[in-house]
């Protein structure tokens, strides 16, 4: 299981997206992809992110948009 603190930030970082699109499971993508390499993917960018952070962060960003804690 995923650090509960990192998932929030995370979650939270994702929100960051919502200017470039309003797409949740995209937004909490590129936050867990940047995390894991250090980096937002480039077009062709083919490297996996951990499903398990990627769905807690997905998760905690939902509790988020509906206005309620984790």
């Amino acid at each position: 299981m995923p650090d509960p603190s990192l998932v929030q930030q995370l979650a939270l970082a994702s929100c960051d997206f919502d200017a470039t699109g309003a797409d949740p499971e995209r937004n909490c993508w590129l936050v867990v992809h940047r995390h894991v390499h250090g980096v937002l993917p480039s077009e062709y960018d083919i490297r996996e992110v951990p499903e398990t952070l990627y769905l807690a962060v997905l998760a905690a960003r939902r509790q988020l948009d509906r206005g309620t804690n984790p």
